[in-house]
């Protein structure tokens, strides 16, 4: 773990994450402009912040291009597939860019640590991983993946902050408190996931996320620096004029039913 650094000044994160934010436009313009397919794979501890960056990283991007990807458990059928199929459909095509909320990186980690998955499917996971993986940036695909890395203690303070915050509550589960006691199984399962997974063509990138501010800008700046994009000048519009009324009236206000003025009462 790196040595712990002063927090930082929320003017300071704020300018810097717009600055970025302004970048991460650029890119998704280059893209669609390049026909390009990028994937971003989030995964790490619960609590770890990977939610919170993914809103940040998509916040000022078009949703029709650029879409989050968070699967839920697999149904009856999923299961009967091969692990990696409900994963393609969600790949991207020309000009999209997909964030993985988790991925297919769910059997190294919760499947394997919660016997949700047999040995052997764990173990021939982690075979066929590095293949899929380089099929994927073999076939044209950017494919980044980032783990972000948080303390125990940092994870249990989360973990507190959520239980009390009402508008937070519904962020924690069971299996996420449950994760509490099995921290060693999970950073086995982690370190065993890396040195298969790990591999030259799509390496793991980890951010350090004790500290939430830090970890979102260090994430986007590294995610910019890693792919060759460029500024791609924007079409030329013009506001055209008003023209002038044809005679429409508004119809009467009574004959429609308004939203109460809530705000007038605060």
């Amino acid at each position: 773990m790196a040595d712990k650094k002063a927090a930082l000044p929320r003017k300071t994160y704020e300018r810097e994450l717009l600055r970025l934010q302004t970048e991460l436009v650029k890119l998704q313009e280059w893209g669609r402009a390049e026909g390009a397919r990028l994937v971003v794979i989030f995964e790490g501890r619960d609590a770890a912040g990977k939610g919170g960056t993914i809103k940040r990283v998509a916040e000022h991007l078009n949703p029709r291009v650029a879409r989050i990807a968070a699967l839920p458990k697999p149904t009856e059928r999923e299961r009967s597939q091969w692990y990696f199929q409900r994963y393609v459909e969600h790949l991207p095509a020309a000009g999209e860019i997909v964030l993985f909320d988790r991925s297919w990186y769910n059997r190294a980690g919760v499947e394997h640590v919660m016997g949700f998955c047999t040995k052997e499917e764990h173990q021939l996971f982690l075979r066929q991983c590095p293949i899929f993986e380089r099929m994927l940036v073999e076939d044209g695909i950017l494919l980044r993946k980032y783990w972000f890395s948080v303390s125990d203690a940092v994870q249990q303070e989360r973990f507190r902050r959520r239980l009390e915050d009402p508008v937070r509550r519904w962020k924690l589960s069971s299996m996420d408190l449950e994760s509490i006691t099995r921290w060693e199984a999970y950073s086995r399962a982690k370190d065993e996931m890396m040195v298969h997974t790990d591999i030259s063509e799509s390496p793991w990138y980890v951010v350090e996320s004790d500290d939430k501010r830090r970890a979102r800008l260090n994430m986007i700046a590294h995610l910019l620096d890693s792919v060759p994009y460029r500024e791609v000048p924007p079409p030329v519009l013009e506001l055209p004029e008003r023209p002038p009324s044809t005679g429409y009236v508004r119809p009467p206000r009574d004959l429609q039913t308004y939203v109460p003025d809530h705000a007038a009462s605060l």
